[in-house]
């Protein structure tokens, strides 16, 4: 078999079904709004049961021996069934008096009951019994089927418990439904029935007392009976009409299990709030966000058309995908390639499947522009077989219908809402791989694992841009490892000295010996037994044992100083303890854990993906126990280290040695070159040489600049200025806050009544400056076009006559703006205490820089040098991070 490409895997993420939480929370996010009461309502109500729920998940976790066992007492005669149930059995938890110890042995009975008491208890259960049961005998049934039919029981019963905790009986519905055909091949779905009523009567018995528990037991038991009653569901067939497309089966239960994408569809009977959420579910598919909400804008013509039925969704679709609004967001930063990909996403609701489909699809672009590849999709006859005329199009992804494995990871990269931020087109890279002939490439891509342990690699470590191409390697390449000591004992080329110590070149060897060996040996042995299990906890675990972990080793460690067990042993017991299998199993999965167990008991990293296969079959069929066995008793082993010695590392990958060397380009600070460092003339005079005090550092803070670039002309109006001064105060109102003089006649009458205002001496200077600042035009010119930051820069210049003072400032006037809005942020300035002891009432704000510290005179010098309208740039202040300035 030869495997071509692969679209890689991306991040494994768990399975979610539809409980009440996340279903809830899905449909509000995918529709784009706040959750309504009724939804609030049902999460309060579902968050209230919870103590319950685990409540009665809890007490049939603690019975679930005795229910196994009744219900294996129903359908087994002839022996004892709970025998076969491969875990200790545990005790009934409902009340501590003698009560409950009653309750136990009534709700246990006789588990080895004869043929006619198994048979009467049949009529006991209530209910009729499922024709075609016969019960089964145990001997009969053999050992190896009675344990898998036990399992099963305590299977059935410990997926109840999942759906009861997350109240979803979605749960059960997906994995139960269709097992009734899987049993019957194997025994007698008949006999499952009997077996599932016994656990619900059984269960019901245990909350006698309790009215709420037995609800919940049996609206769940009732859920498990009937989905396995009923038959399996039909595979969904995907709707294709080439021969080049992959992926055409689906399981019904897959689609179920997860949360549906919701289908939007226009009718004429539909109101007019239905009809607006159809609308904005065609923006959400076709610009990802509601355009009326994120920019103010809305296409009322097409939207009323839409409404009334004069044109289909269909052609509302059409005009959304040609309209201006979409080419500049979608078409035109991107190339063509990847405007291609988008254009999938949004009419089509899944990316390209084949090459030969990409290039139809981009010939078309790329000879008709995006209107003819919008129309050639919507004409397609797939998009009419999945959405006809009035249906919004959705995202078909994993889980709505069958999806080609080979693209998987595109796939789901170009369904993410960052789809759009990435600019490189994915799928075309990926079918130029399709011509490559690679045999079994890795399927997960060569950026999964930069370390020496490569082989078994899922998941990617890498955070940005990680590579999910294949790697060029198959299940037939062998690694190249490389070995400790001279070059002839290269295991490819000598095997037979695989035992064969390295000498001086190699590892320092520990090995537990009764006899002295001497010293001028190249093999350099230890033989304390002390020694011996420190260097075994440093090899096993790869660090020392704590305290509390002694405690554990410390009967093993005692066998080994009384010569009970060999050091082969004792590595055998730590590789078997639970402190190894917390560090090397149970957190990894079990490529990666076989990886780690391989190198830290054998000394060497797998040869390749048989070796890993070979591992991977035994741990799926005999658990871990048996791997560590199979290594520690290989002929490898026994050879290499025998009875006494402590593993060591005998191999490792050329990366791993490329990572423990210190070479010229990895490790910067080595070989670097001193360069000497001489500075400019310029910065050797200016070098302050005395030691100044924190009185003449702040003296010298504020001792601005010469009073010689003061400004000679401040506007000053009072109640006995004439008419003349009021017109030239008004004059360089206009020129400080609009930066330009103004002609009131041409642009309307909003600054005609403020002059009048002004003029007549019914406003002051101070109320003339806020109108202004109020005004259309000033919210036009200086707050759409910019972000807030640059808004407050020019706030402070208009109004104060200044740059912003420090970073604490800005953040100070960007809530405010950000709260509140341009009305608050100017009414904040015109009222600050600065502006009333600065300018006052009556005078027109002007350039303050000669009255301000030096420290800020660079930023109100460029702020007041830069021509507005031609530099959109912000003046960061030059401040440094001291204390009082963040």
């Amino acid at each position: 078999m030869s495997i071509k490409a692969s679209g890689g895997s991306p991040l494994a993420r768990p399975q979610l079904y539809r409980t009440a939480s996340i279903l809830t929370i899905t449909q509000a996010e995918q529709q784009d709004r706040f959750l309504q009461l009724g939804e609030l309502n049902q999460l309060v109500s579902f968050l209230n049961s919870g103590q319950k729920r685990l409540e009665v998940a809890d007490i049939l976790t603690k019975n679930a021996n005795i229910l196994v066992a009744r219900a294996a007492d129903k359908i087994f005669v002839g022996g004892s069934a709970i025998s076969y149930l491969e875990r200790p059995q545990a005790a009934v938890i409902i009340a501590g008096d003698q009560s409950s110890r009653d309750k136990i042995n009534e709700l246990s009975g006789n588990i080895q009951g004869d043929f006619g008491q198994g048979f009467r208890s049949l009529f006991n259960a209530g209910g009729a019994t499922p024709p075609g049961f016969k019960p089964i005998n145990v001997l009969r049934y053999g050992t190896t089927r009675m344990r898998k039919s036990l399992r099963d029981l305590d299977w059935f019963l410990r997926y109840l418990t999942y759906a009861i905790v997350s109240g979803d009986p979605n749960i059960l519905s997906v994995n139960i439904r269709g097992l009734r055909e899987l049993i019957d091949n194997a025994c007698s779905s008949a006999a499952a029935i009997v077996a599932l009523r016994e656990m619900r009567r059984t269960a019901l018995a245990i909350f006698e007392e309790d009215i709420k528990g037995q609800d919940l037991v049996r609206e769940y038991f009732n859920v498990v009976i009937s989905e396995f009653e009923a038959p399996s569901l039909t595979d969904k067939l995907r709707k294709r009409e080439s021969n080049d497309l992959q992926g055409l089966r689906l399981p019904q239960t897959y689609s179920q299990a997860g949360v549906s994408t919701p289908r939007f569809v226009m009718k004429s009977s539909l109101s007019a709030d239905e009809k607006n959420l159809v609308v904005k579910a065609c923006y959400r598919q076709i610009f990802e966000r509601d355009i009326a909400k994120a920019y103010n804008l809305s296409l009322s013509n097409l939207e009323s058309q839409v409404k009334n039925g004069q044109i289909s969704i269909k052609e509302f679709i059409r005009s959304l995908g040609t309209s201006n609004t979409y080419r500049k967001q979608f078409y035109e930063p991107f190339v063509n390639s990847r405007a291609l990909e988008l254009a999938f996403r949004h009419f089509l609701g899944r990316g390209p499947s084949s090459l030969e489909e990409f290039q139809k699809y981009f010939a078309i672009l790329s000879s008709t522009g995006l209107s003819g590849l919008v129309n050639a999709i919507l004409n397609s006859a797939e998009y009419t077989d999945y959405f006809g005329e009035e249906t919004v199009p959705y995202f078909r992804n994993l889980g709505e219908e069958p999806q080609e494995c080979r693209n998987w990871g595109p796939q789901i990269d170009l369904l993410n809402y960052s789809a759009p931020f990435r600019k490189v087109p994915q799928f075309i890279t990926l079918f130029s791989d399709y011509k490559q002939s690679l045999p079994d490439q890795h399927p997960y891509g060569t950026g999964n694992d930069p370390l020496s342990i490569q082989f078994g690699a899922i998941f990617p470590k890498e955070n940005k841009d990680p590579r999910k191409r294949q790697a060029i390697f198959g299940k037939d390449t062998r690694r190249i490892l490389v070995r400790q000591g001279p070059g002839i004992y290269n295991q490819i080329s000598n095997p037979q000295v695989r035992p064969k110590s390295a000498g001086s070149l190699g590892p320092k060897i520990f090995k537990l010996s009764n006899t002295v060996v001497p010293t001028n040996s190249l093999a350099k042995f230890e033989n304390s037994v002390d020694v011996i299990t420190k260097v075994a906890y440093l090899r096993v675990f790869g660090r020392e044992v704590y305290q509390e972990e002694k405690l554990i080793l410390k009967p093993i460690e005692g066998q080994l100083k009384d010569s009970q067990i060999s050091v082969r042993e004792f590595i055998r017991q730590l590789a078997k303890s639970s402190i190894f299998r917390s560090l090397y199993w149970e957190p990894l999965y079990i490529c990666k854990a076989i990886e780690y167990i391989h190198n830290r008991l054998l000394g060497r990293p797998t040869y390749g993906r048989q070796e890993i296969n070979k591992y991977f079959d035994l741990a799926y069929k005999k658990g871990y126990y048996q791997v560590v066995d199979a290594i520690i008793d290989s002929s490898e082993y026994i050879e290499t280290f025998g009875e006494n010695i402590v593993p060591y590392e005998r191999y490792t990958t050329p990366a791993g040695i490329a990572l423990r060397s210190l070479r010229p380009g990895i490790i910067d600070q080595r070989f670097k070159k001193v360069i000497s460092s001489k500075s400019s003339r310029f910065v050797e005079l200016g070098t302050v040489k005395e030691i100044r005090s924190s009185n003449d550092i702040q003296s010298r803070i504020a001792q601005g600049v010469t009073p010689l670039r003061d400004q000679s002309v401040i506007f000053d109006v009072n109640q006995n200025s004439s008419h003349e001064v009021l017109e030239q105060a008004l004059r360089a109102a206009y020129r400080q806050i609009f930066e330009r003089d103004l002609n009131s006649f041409s642009i309307g009458g909003e600054f005609l009544d403020i002059e009048l205002s002004f003029l007549n001496k019914q406003i002051n200077v101070k109320e003339l400056i806020q109108k202004l600042a109020l005004s259309e035009l000033y919210g036009k010119e200086f707050y759409q076009p910019y972000p807030n930051t640059k808004v407050i820069e020019l706030g402070t210049k208009h109004i104060l006559g200044r740059a912003p003072n420090n970073q604490a400032e800005i953040r100070f006037f960007n809530q405010i703006l950000a709260s509140k809005g341009l009305s608050a942020f100017v009414e904040t300035l015109v009222n600050s205490s600065e502006y009333n002891s600065v300018y006052g009432t009556n005078t027109v704000p002007y350039r303050r820089f000669p009255t301000l510290p030096a420290a800020n005179f660079p930023n109100t010098e460029t702020l007041y040098n830069r021509l507005t309208k031609q530099n959109v740039s912000i003046v960061v202040p030059s401040f440094k991070k001291v204390l009082g300035n963040q």
